[in-house]
């Protein structure tokens, strides 16, 4: 497979005309039967993008959700970023059949008192499952509204008792370029790093996922594991976690690294903040049609009264 670096000046994204519709080879397999007898029970049953998902037992947030009308579960799955998988909104999908999430483990390590290396069942262990349905804000201009099944960050965070000395929070994305072809291109340093400030880390809105749409997460959404942080351009929503890191400094995440002068730490969808390359005021609401996909853009995606405490007093034009 050939993956064209982006070069400067290079328009961002895939025009939806690019698009092939990956519906059918999703979903012809029957759906699995067996039901979660628990939250957290059977997350590490199998991924694989050419076989059914695993229903989830959960419970729905109605507080932190909003009302618009959803995404197709089509949609939400056959049009991705996750460059792991090839730069294509369609190669996630295509490319992501051989990716095991199971057995899963994820890493603790940092300025914090209890530390090691932790199986996702144990990691998530007498956390309810909750679905939020969240606003998706992608820097490329295009959005989607989706149901997704996690927990809350912060109550994972606590467990391990982190210390003083832990103001930042990092994530890393597991390296497996045998089973994740996008890896084997210098498009990005990989693995993949991401990181939160810990307030925004616990922010009630901060959602470790595990599931869409009352299912566990397709590989190419991020199986088995993902960041949400729905005030934040996509980018930042970090996919198959294996490392959460308790930082004392800032710690690098990949696009800045990739490109500095776009990609800032923060990354808070500002509608008044342009990419270098193209406007942040209006969107393209995926699914929604060619006269109806044009809407304006939100602050902080249309999370203002849940986080603009957090930046207080800040520079969002220079904060970016």
């Amino acid at each position: 497979m050939w993956i064209r670096r982006r070069q400067p000046g290079d328009s961002a994204g895939i025009r939806p005309s690019e698009i092939t519709s990956e519906s059918t080879y999703l979903n012809r397999r029957t759906l699995l039967q067996a039901a979660l007898a628990a939250g957290v029970t059977g997350l590490g049953a199998a991924h694989d993008a050419n076989a059914a998902v695993t229903p989830l037992k959960f419970t729905r947030n109605d507080q932190l959700s909003t009302r618009e009308p959803q995404n197709s579960y089509e949609d939400i799955t056959t049009y991705n970023n996750f460059y792991e998988f090839g730069i294509d909104k369609s190669a996630p999908a295509a490319n992501s059949g051989r990716f095991r999430a199971e057995p899963w483990t994820v890493t603790i390590a940092g300025e914090a008192e209890q530390t090691g290396k932790f199986a996702l069942e144990d990691l998530l262990k007498s956390q309810p499952l909750e679905e939020r349905v969240y606003r998706l804000r992608c820097v490329e201009a295009w959005s989607m509204v989706i149901p997704w099944v996690g927990v809350p960050l912060a109550n994972v965070l606590k467990k391990f008792k982190p210390t003083s000395k832990a103001k930042y929070v990092a994530f890393k994305t597991v390296l497996r370029p045998q089973e994740m072809p996008g890896q084997r291109y210098d498009v990005l340093e990989w693995p993949y790093v991401e990181g939160l400030r810990i307030d925004e880390a616990m922010n009630p809105l901060a959602l470790l996922a595990v599931g869409l749409y009352g299912k566990t997460l397709p590989n190419q959404n991020g199986a088995p594991l993902r960041l949400v942080t729905p005030w934040k351009y996509g980018f930042k929503g970090i996919k198959s976690i294996v490392e959460i890191r308790f930082t004392e400094k800032q710690p690098p995440t990949s696009w800045n690294i990739s490109a500095p002068h776009e990609y800032g730490f923060y990354a808070n969808v500002n509608p008044q903040v342009d990419h270098p390359r193209w406007s942040q005021a209006r969107e393209r609401r995926i699914g929604a049609g060619l006269f109806n996909s044009r809407v304006p853009t939100q602050m902080f995606n249309g999370y203002e009264k849940e986080v603009a405490d957090l930046y207080r007093g800040m520079d969002l034009a220079k904060n970016y």
